[in-house]
């Protein structure tokens, strides 16, 4: 298979209130997430892109093609760009049916292939049974699949979506994740997903921006980033990592899943897994701890063997943030000043770490 050509920005915009100035190159394939408070300049970074803010200066490069480059006088309008637009409403146009909301997405595609294509996208959002629905009828998370449909429909080369699931409650959420998955996982759009949800980022993320004040704070792969010491994530018990992992054996008696991934593995609840399974593993710091030894006479099932890679003073005074790499993988646990010199502990020593909870993101 070909490797995506990435996407290179150059962003820059000045406002009275608010400066923008960023610089990154994302993978040209699945998810990247730019993530922060509101205000920090997120949906910004995706009206620049989509060529909606008029003031920027920089560039936007798709591979080799350029969208906006001040240095060669190039200015995409919008309607030029092919890019899909998912907002935080649906947006969808109420005098028009499901059906007719999707098609008005490719008009400027033509053929029978495009046919087969629009088919497609039904097909994998799981919407073929509301084709003929008045839009006013739709849940809100029925509302937010069409208009993904809709950006779809247009086979555009990137998919921007800014906050889909923020006027969600929690039950429409889990509703919609399964097929934002879908997308994810088969279709081969690069997306930008805006979100202040650590929930949505480790669900959905491959790659991940943390933006603050209209500046980048820290970029890189999901897993990777979120392990950073150099980030604070709002609340401090949202702390953790993710894990890739497969399932790697069933226990029915004690419902649960052994997740293996390089160098170790972990013991999950299963909740209707199968064999081979890609799971994602959530592990928060306040569920970590460590000790000098292996653990032996002791209800917590998971146990991994680890190197301190590093602390850092957490919310409190009192309680450290401490990483661990755990062969490929790393995590985070949180820890009183008090253990750390009570144990001894140093950046390098290898040490033994505890898993009171892991929750599995499907």
């Amino acid at each position: 298979m070909n490797q995506a050509p990435p996407i290179d920005l150059r962003l820059q915009l000045e406002r009275e209130n608010f400066s923008l100035d960023v610089s990154m190159t994302l993978p040209g394939q699945g998810i990247t997430v730019l993530f922060g408070a509101s205000g920090c300049g997120k949906t910004t970074v995706l009206r620049c892109i989509a060529g909606l803010e008029k003031q920027m200066r920089g560039r936007i490069r798709i591979g080799e093609t350029f969208w906006h480059c001040d240095a060669s006088n190039i200015r995409l309008a919008t309607h030029q760009r092919p890019i899909g637009y998912v907002f935080q409403e649906a947006s969808l146009f109420e005098h028009l049916n499901v059906q007719q909301n999707i098609e008005f997405g490719y008009r400027r595609t033509t053929g029978e292939r495009s046919k087969r294509h629009l088919d497609e996208v039904v097909a994998l959002l799981g919407i073929g049974h509301l084709l003929a629905r008045s839009v006013a009828t739709l849940s809100g998370g029925e509302r937010q699949r069409v208009a993904m449909a809709r950006a779809l429909a247009a086979r555009p080369q990137l998919l921007l979506l800014d906050e889909p699931m923020a006027a969600l409650d929690q039950g429409r959420k889990q509703d919609v994740f399964p097929w934002l998955e879908r997308l994810r996982d088969e279709v081969r759009i690069p997306m930008i997903y805006v979100t202040h949800s650590l929930d949505e980022l480790t669900r959905l993320g491959d790659h991940l921006v943390v933006m603050d004040n209209g500046r980048i704070r820290a970029m890189g792969p999901v897993a990777e980033t979120l392990s950073s010491l150099d980030v604070q994530w709002g609340q401090s018990q949202d702390s953790g990592v993710l894990i890739a992992g497969e399932v790697s054996r069933l226990e029915p008696v004690w419902h649960l899943a052994k997740v293996s991934f390089p160098s170790a593995h972990l013991w999950v609840r299963d909740n209707g897994m199968k064999l081979g399974d890609k799971v994602r593993l959530r592990v928060l710091a306040r569920d970590v701890s460590i000790t000098l030894h292996e653990p032996s006479g002791t209800s917590i099932q998971n146990h991994l063997q680890a190197q301190i890679m590093g602390a850092a003073n957490d919310d409190h005074p009192s309680q450290l943030l401490v990483r661990l790499r755990c062969g490929s993988h790393f995590l985070l646990a949180r820890i009183t000043q008090r253990a750390w010199h009570t144990l001894g502990l140093e950046v390098g020593q290898v040490v033994w770490a505890q898993l009171k909870a892991v929750s599995v993101l499907h």
